[in-house]
C-alpha cells in the first residue's frame, strides 16, 4: 500500500491508501487544504484538530448544498421532460386532426393546396424540435 504525504494548513500528513487511490486522495487533500488556508487567513493559526474539524465542516456544508442543487436539478429536469412529452403528444394529435380535417373537407377545404404543405411542414418541424429537446 502506498504512503503519500499531503499538506493541509501548512502541515504535512502521512497517509496510507490503496493502490490507484493516490490521485483521488491528493485531490481531496487539496480541497481540505484550500478550506484550511481560508480559515487561517480569516482567524489565524488554530490547533490542528480544530482547523481540520472546521475545514471538514465547511466542505460538508458545500457538499450538502451541491447535493441539494443536484436534487433540485433532477426534479426540474423530470418536470421539463414531462412537459415535453405532453407537448409532443399534443403536436402529434394536432397533426392527426389536421390531416383528418383536410381529408373530410376535400382538396379545397380547410387549407388551399399551397397552404396545407406549409402547415404540415410547420407541425413536422415543431415535432422534430420537441424530439431533439427530449434527447
Amino acid at each position: 500500500m502506498p504512503e503519500i504525504t499531503v499538506t493541509v494548513g501548512d502541515r504535512p500528513f502521512q497517509i496510507v491508501c490503496n493502490d490507484g487511490e493516490e490521485p483521488h486522495l491528493k485531490a481531496a487533500a487539496k480541497m481540505l487544504d484550500a478550506e484550511a488556508t481560508t480559515l487561517q487567513a480569516a482567524i489565524g493559526r488554530v490547533p490542528e484538530s480544530r482547523m481540520l474539524l472546521m475545514a471538514g465542516l465547511m466542505l460538508a456544508d458545500r457538499t450538502k448544498e451541491l447535493e441539494w442543487n443536484g436534487k433540485t436539478s433532477i426534479e426540474r429536469t423530470k418536470t421539463l421532460e414531462d412537459r415535453l412529452r405532453a407537448s409532443e403528444a399534443k403536436a402529434a394529435a394536432l397533426a392527426v386532426e389536421l390531416a383528418n380535417m383536410q381529408e373530410q373537407s376535400g382538396d379545397a377545404g380547410l387549407f388551399g393546396e399551397s397552404e396545407l404543405p406549409k402547415a404540415m411542414a410547420l407541425l413536422e418541424k415543431t415535432a422534430s424540435r420537441l424530439e431533439a429537446l427530449g434527447e
